[in-house]
């Protein structure tokens, strides 16, 4: 539902791209793919001299909004239909590859030494359900996961449920959405994207027969089974992307399916979901900053949606169930959450009564009930705790994690009756590992840490978290990772990242392609600027709306903070973010375009004042809420301050490597390519501004895990060479 950044070529060799005409009477100057000799650029360095960039012509296009009239030389980009867009986008494609042709040796290189990191044929810890383990697993040379499960016993023979290899056969992009099975074990709903716009059809497979049965449903955004194992709740997208219909299907039934709930607030999405204790469906209607909640007895799915208590603004509450009771996150009474109960038959707001209050310095994130206790997610001082809590006498379990930055989550447990949970641990240093904690003996056991090939050993590696002062005052975390013998006298190459945007958390993460990195010199650095959740909601808040100017400043000031503190080389700073973290990028860009060497930005938001003012485009209206109104006077000042695309200026801008998704639908192609468009035509230095689209992808980039390292291996050969270090 919001722009998030979700993870991230085409080679064009000698091939003439002149001509061709565009939109109207704008006309493209496109380069020759074909690398000029230039022995001024030393062996395997990039070469901006290897063909003429690709320059759009203007078509001016007058924009007023509020009395304020701003002029737009590149709106002609949206027209996605016009086969020049995409000629563009092509000669952008290429002129990037004809740039980065003298580093295809290094891009190699990269490749090989991220891949010997990967072991390739894989398989993770399985997980229980009913009479079933399951798990995935992948294969040496294949792209996907493949998802399988044994009956009883681990030593039972394997059953393949869904080989997603096999149904990605003939199709560039292939993405897994909803995954669940009935209750009886044997009917399995998914659903799949096959364009990269996160726009997903439903199907059903019979896992007795391995038959797709003919029941279908499209655009589909979440789904769940009844407890009549034939039964399907599932809510459907309109043309903005918002989820905004409920609607049941019973198998092999011949009639329409049934509209149960339309959300008619352009503000609100709706999904639905199925209790743990699977005694309950819920169906939670929420804005930004707003919800309410509907629930049904599973094994009723032809009764009546209750309300569960009807929404008030700016309060959001979000429930799950034991027994004769919901347990109910709502911030009432504080932004960062109480704890409330409220009885089954009479759950409105008159019935809650709390068992843990709002406590400011600790945001309640999560709540995850089982039958015997329930686990608590939250952050404390900006890092993420699990606590076990008993029903019967509420003592807690705190879960301790040794590290000094890290990131933990729930993981897999479906099963309401247990005395063991699943979760994920990882951090800078520490690969992705799995745990069960025993809740009677309070010890958690490792069931697997993920194998780092290629002679990784953690020992090299140091990982710290810190704290920087932002200039009004604010500690602002950052977290890092280097190698053992990096000094910290400010030679060493510095890689930002940052996002700060809708309450998400930055949470730290192992990534094996990041040593090609740290084995480089690199000091890697991750800000927890104001935007996120680091901190809870009042972190977000102090970063949303007519505070978010403290986003951009945090970035910039920890930046300031690392290099002066010895972290990193001033003339050496690398900076990356995505989506709203790419609207990061083009902001502090503009703002201090002389601190940074180097800027990777994927899918970025940066036409914000356009995309805002248009309500009929994906996520638009629902995020008033994160960004603010364009369309009210002091709001589209506010926005006009930092919109990226609104404030390139005719000046020294850094290295660029810009990525994009043409079939995108939470950050539009357009957005990027309007940016490279206008910085090409108004910056004053000469340094590499390249613009690389994926022609057959969405917002998350490549789908397969090869192809996404290959783009890794290009963005870190890129960033190697502009700081002269890509031999």
């Amino acid at each position: 539902m919001q722009r998030i950044f979700a993870g991230r070529g085409l080679r064009i060799g000698g091939v003439a791209l002149c001509g061709l005409a565009l939109f109207g009477m704008t006309t493209l100057t496109a380069a020759r793919a074909t690398p000029r000799d230039d022995t001024s650029a030393p062996a395997g360095a990039i070469n901006p001299a290897a063909a003429p960039a690709p320059v759009v012509k203007k078509q001016p296009k007058e924009i007023v909004t509020n009395g304020d009239k701003r002029v737009d030389d590149y709106f002609w980009l949206r027209d996605k239909p016009n086969p020049d867009v995409a000629a563009y986008l092509n000669a952008e494609n290429a002129y990037a590859d004809a740039v980065m042709a003298p580093t295809k040796p290094l891009q190699e290189k990269l490749y090989q030494e991220m891949l010997a990191h990967v072991k390739q044929t894989d398989v993770n810890v399985p997980y229980k359900e009913g009479d079933y383990y399951y798990y995935n697993r992948t294969e040496a040379g294949e792209q996907y996961r493949v998802y399988c499960r044994k009956k009883h016993s681990l030593d039972a023979p394997e059953q393949v449920i869904l080989d997603l290899n096999a149904l990605a056969v003939g199709k560039s992009f292939l993405g897994l959405g909803a995954f669940e099975v009935t209750d009886d074990g044997n009917r399995l709903l998914y659903t799949l994207d096959t364009t990269g716009f996160r726009q997903y059809k439903l199907y059903v497979k019979d896992l007795r027969t391995g038959d797709v049965l003919p029941d279908t449903a499209e655009r589909v955004d979440s789904a769940a089974w009844a407890a009549d194992n034939n039964t399907i709740f599932y809510t459907v997208e309109d043309d903005t992307k918002r989820s905004y219909r409920l609607y049941s299907h019973r198998l092999f039934a011949k009639m329409v399916d049934p509209l149960l709930y339309e959300e008619k607030d352009e503000a609100f999405n709706v999904g639905v979901g199925r209790t743990r204790s699977k005694a309950y469906l819920l169906l939670v209607s929420s804005s930004h900053t707003t919800s309410e909640a509907r629930f049904l007895p599973a094994n009723q799915p032809t009764g009546e949606w209750r309300m569960m208590a009807p929404r008030v603004a700016n309060q959001e509450y979000y429930p799950d169930h034991r027994g004769g009771l919901f347990y109910i996150r709502v911030n009432d009474k504080g932004r960062t959450f109480r704890l409330v109960t409220a009885p089954v038959a009479t759950p409105d707001r008159a019935n809650w009564k709390e068992i843990l209050p709002t406590r400011p310095d600790v945001m309640l994130d999560d709540i995850n009930c089982f039958a015997d206790f329930y686990v608590r997610s939250e952050r404390r001082g900006g890092l993420p705790t699990l606590t076990v809590a008993n029903y019967r006498n509420g003592k807690d379990q705190a879960i301790p994690f040794p590290e000094p930055t890290y990131n933990a989550t729930l993981g897999q447990t479906p099963e309401f009756h247990t005395d063991t949970i699943r979760y994920s641990y990882t951090s800078l240093v520490t690969p992705a590992s799995v745990f069960d904690y025993h809740v009677k003996t309070r010890a958690s056991e490792l069931k697997k840490q993920t194998e780092i090939p290629g002679g990784f050993d953690r020992a090299n590696y140091v990982s710290e978290r810190i704290e920087v002062a932002a200039r009004d005052g604010v500690k602002v975390p950052v977290s890092l990772v280097y190698r053992k013998g990096v000094k910290r006298d400010g030679t060493a190459p510095l890689f930002l990242e940052g996002y700060g945007s809708y309450g998400i958390s930055s949470d730290v993460y192992f990534a094996s392609a990041r040593l090609a990195l740290l084995d480089r010199g690199f000091v890697y650095a991750v800000a927890h600027i104001r935007g996120g959740g680091e901190m809870g909601k009042p972190w977000h808040d102090d970063g949303r709306l007519r505070h978010k100017m403290n986003t951009f400043t945090d970035f910039i000031d920890s930046a300031m903070s690392l290099t002066t503190q010895g972290y990193g080389a001033k003339d050496k700073v690398v900076i990356s973010g995505g989506s709203a973290g790419g609207l990061l990028m083009g902001a502090v860009t503009n703002l201090r375009p002389d601190l940074f060497r180097v800027v990777l930005a994927y899918v970025p938001f940066v036409d914000v004042l356009n995309t805002m003012l248009d309500a009929s485009l994906p996520l638009t209206v629902g995020e008033y809420e994160e960004w603010g109104n364009p369309n009210l006077p002091d709001d589209y000042a506010y926005m006009k301050q930092y919109s990226p695309y609104d404030n390139v200026a005719p000046k020294n801008y850094p290295a660029m490597l810009i990525r994009t998704s043409f079939n995108d639908s939470q950050v539009m192609y357009w957005e990027p390519a309007k940016w490279v468009a206008k910085l090409r035509a108004t910056k004053t230095d000469a340094n590499p501004l390249l613009l690389k689209t994926n022609m057959g992808a969405g917002h998350g980039g490549a789908s397969g895990r090869y192809d996404h390292l290959r783009d890794q291996a290009f963005d870190y050969a890129y960033a190697l060479g502009v700081l002269g270090m890509a031999q």
